[in-house]
């Protein structure tokens, strides 16, 4: 059974929606949302469709589903605020890129945390990292009960948070800390999503703060030059010394903050304040 674990942080007229991972859950984007929050943001940290329940609730969604989800929840905090700010963890930097290019008009910029467009960090076994055919392989019918389980450091360099998350994650509490595996047929969507991103970062005019651990565990800085090679607004980068993946928990989880606060501000003080329009319709994430 799914848990609402989404909250609502209200603060000042600019706004930051914030989408966590695949089989993740908002409670990864809390202490982010804590501290943008006490900087003047109003937050939203969302809930992707299918998460925050058991295998076979992430298993009914999938990429649509999860885009759609994303779409009503920046249109929701859009009404509230005069900036609206996107920034996504792993594949919710996907989703938060893909919202820029579909919605120019609605997204003032993005911040693309660990972006994930492939599974190719230090920890992934050569087996994960051809996790890129997945789409292939299950469209031929194999694989349907399969997943890649989360391995050793779980993507968190701190050992205190690590023993933490990684206890409630292993406990079952998905709510808390996201499944423990990627299911393949998630994963599959994850790809087609992601080949559908790469296709529209040109289409990307949104100003990117992009944050990557340079020992991100999970996806290596090959994911970093294809965001900066691919989109055509301005982009700000900043590599991190002492995290691994989940750099929204980990431990310069305060600089993530920091720089995310001064460009986001830096942006808005730039930006003529606009009305939100009708909203057009959706494209799907094909």
């Amino acid at each position: 059974m799914i848990k609402n674990v989404e909250f609502h942080l209200p603060g000042g007229r600019n706004g930051v929606l914030l989408i966590h991972g695949l089989t993740g859950t908002p409670t990864e984007m809390r202490f982010v949302a804590k501290g943008l929050n006490r900087n003047g943001f109003t937050v939203y940290g969302m809930q992707l469709a299918g998460h925050c329940g058991d295998e076979a609730d992430l298993l009914a969604t999938g990429r649509q589903d999860w885009y759609r989800s994303v779409v009503a929840a920046a249109e929701k905090l859009r009404g509230e605020v005069d900036h609206l700010f996107v920034a996504g963890l792993s594949m919710g930097a996907l989703l938060a890129l893909k919202l820029a290019a579909d919605r120019p008009d609605m997204v003032d910029g993005l911040g693309l945390y660990g972006t994930t467009f492939v599974y190719d960090g230090w920890t992934i076994p050569w087996i994960g990292k051809l996790s890129f055919m997945l789409p292939l392989v299950v469209s031929l019918g194999f694989g349907r009960h399969q997943k890649f389980h989360e391995c050793f450091p779980y993507g968190i360099k701190d050992e205190r948070i690590r023993q933490r998350i990684a206890g409630s994650m292993l406990s079952g509490d998905s709510a808390a800390a996201g499944l423990p595996g990627n299911p393949w047929p998630s994963l599959a969507e994850f790809y087609r999503l992601s080949w559908r991103v790469r296709r529209l970062l040109s289409s990307v005019r949104t100003p990117c703060l992009v944050v990557h651990a340079k020992d991100d565990d999970v996806a290596s800085l090959r994911n970093v030059r294809t965001v900066v090679r691919g989109v055509s607004g301005p982009v700000e980068t900043v590599l991190l010394e002492n995290s691994y993946h989940m750099i929204t928990v980990d431990q310069e989880r305060d600089l993530v903050i920091e720089r995310t606060t001064r460009f986001f501000n830096a942006v808005a003080a730039t930006r003529f304040v606009t009305m939100p329009e009708h909203a057009p319709a959706m494209a799907a994430a094909d």
